[in-house]
C-alpha cells in the first residue's frame, strides 16, 4: 500500500523540524505544502531534501493546503493519504492507527479528540469546544453521520476516492464542505481517538474568525450552501433521468 503523508505548514518555523523527525519515523514519503509562509518555515524546508513540497507562493488557507494534498497524491498514484497539522497537535506515532483502521471497507478514517480520552488530555479552549460540538450535532442530524469531532485533521484517506470532491473553500471551514461532499457520495467513515493536545491555546484564527460568533456562522453558511448545491444538482439529475424515459 502506497502512503503519502502530508503536512500543511503556515509559519511553523517552531515546531516543523522536531515534526518532521517524529513523522519520519512511521512515513517513509512526506510531503510538505508550504502555504506561503513569511517565517523561517521555507529556509528550514530547504535543508530537508528527502521531502516531497508543494508552495503555494502566497498563503491561500488551510483548505487550499490540503487541496493541493489531494491533487499531489492523486496525481502520483498514492493509495491513501494522511493529513496532520504541523503545531504539535497530532502524534505521528498515532498514523499507525489510523491506516490499521482504514481497512478494505472503509474510505476515510477521522481522529477525533473527543472519542475517548487520553491521560495527557489539554483542556480545550471552550469557544472551540463549544462551536465544534454544535458543528458536529448538526452535520450528524443533516447527514446521518455519527461524528464526535468534525475539524481534528489528523485523517487517513482512500486516494481513489478523493476524485468524487469538488471542493472550493479555501479557509478553514474546508472540512465541513468535505463531510457533506463525503455523506452524499456514501463514504464509509470511520473515527479513531487521538490525544487533545493544544500546545498553544492562544493560536488565533485571523481576521473575523477570531470572532467566536462569526467563527459559527461562517461554518453553518458552508454547510448550508452545499448542501443546497448537492440537493439542487442531485434534483437536477433525477429530472434528467426521469426525461430519459
Amino acid at each position: 500500500m502506497k502512503t503519502l503523508t502530508a503536512i500543511p505548514v503556515y509559519n511553523e518555523a517552531r515546531y516543523l523540524d522536531a515534526v518532521l523527525a517524529e513523522v519520519r519515523k512511521f512515513s517513509s514519503e512526506i510531503l510538505v505544502v508550504n502555504d506561503g509562509s513569511t517565517d523561517e518555515t521555507p529556509s528550514l524546508l530547504a535543508r530537508h531534501r528527502d521531502l516531497h513540497l508543494v508552495v503555494h507562493r502566497q498563503n491561500r488557507g488551510y483548505g487550499a493546503a490540503i487541496r493541493s494534498a489531494f491533487a499531489f497524491a492523486q496525481a502520483h498514484h498514492y493509495d491513501v493519504l494522511v493529513t496532520m497539522d504541523c503545531d504539535g497537535q497530532h502524534e505521528p506515532a498515532r498514523i499507525s492507527v489510523l491506516l490499521e483502521a482504514l481497512g478494505a471497507d472503509v474510505d476515510l478514517v477521522s481522529g477525533s479528540r473527543y472519542l475517548r480520552t487520553f491521560r495527557h488530555d489539554s483542556a480545550p479552549p471552550p469557544d472551540r469546544q463549544r462551536i465544534n460540538n454544535l458543528v458536529t450535532g448538526e452535520l450528524n442530524r443533516r447527514l446521518g453521520l455519527q461524528l464526535t469531532d468534525a475539524f481534528c485533521g489528523f485523517k487517513a484517506y482512500r486516494v481513489r476516492r478523493l476524485a468524487q470532491l469538488e471542493l472550493h473553500e479555501d479557509g478553514w471551514g474546508m472540512p465541513l464542505e468535505l463531510w457533506v461532499q463525503a455523506a452524499h457520495a456514501g463514504w464509509s467513515i470511520r473515527e479513531v481517538g487521538v490525544p487533545l493536545l493544544y500546545l498553544d491555546p492562544s493560536r488565533a484564527f485571523g481576521g473575523v474568525l477570531n470572532d467566536a460568533e462569526e467563527r459559527l456562522r461562517y461554518y453553518r453558511g458552508i454547510i448550508d450552501r452545499e448542501s443546497a448545491r448537492l440537493s439542487a444538482s442531485h434534483a437536477s439529475t433525477s429530472k434528467a433521468s426521469e426525461a430519459c424515459y
